[in-house]
């Protein structure tokens, strides 16, 4: 059905009386399939996205100013959730295998967002949160010497 012909294809010359029958089919299917994308993307994202998405009718361009959409939200994302990770202490309530599995967690959905943590720096960042009872497994300080 070349629905997406739009988004694999260039856009073919604008039709002028001198275009002979092929050339205006071509231009037929890419805006057909061009004003089918659109629509389709339209109707799938949330309200929220479509309202902070400036308005297209091609295809192309309406996908870019998604992408620098989620660019910037992907941003303050990384943002929170590093806030997230370093205000993340354990409750009494969850238990440490969940506060480990949580921190786990953000660090993975971080490292997603292009934001690395070195699994020795978590290791030992997940044992400091740990409250004073659980001193058996934090790690010893050490004087400087």
């Amino acid at each position: 059905m070349d629905i997406d012909y739009a988004i694999r294809k260039y856009e073919p010359p604008a039709i002028t009386e001198n275009n002979i029958p092929d050339d205006v089919d071509l231009y037929d299917k890419c805006e057909r399939s061009n004003r089918l994308c659109v629509m389709f993307i339209k109707t799938k994202i949330s309200a929220g996205m479509r309202g902070s998405v400036d308005q297209h009718n091609n295809v192309k361009e309406l996908l870019k100013a998604i992408d620098e959409k989620f660019q910037s939200s992907d941003k303050a994302l990384a943002s929170n959730l590093i806030m997230k990770f370093s205000l993340l202490r354990l409750t009494n309530v969850r238990g440490v295998r969940e506060h480990i599995m949580k921190m786990r967690d953000i660090a993975a959905r971080l490292k997603i967002l292009e934001v690395d943590i070195y699994e020795t720096f978590l290791v030992h960042y997940i044992l400091n949160t740990l409250p004073q009872q659980y001193g058996d497994a934090k790690p010893k300080e050490t004087s400087g010497k």
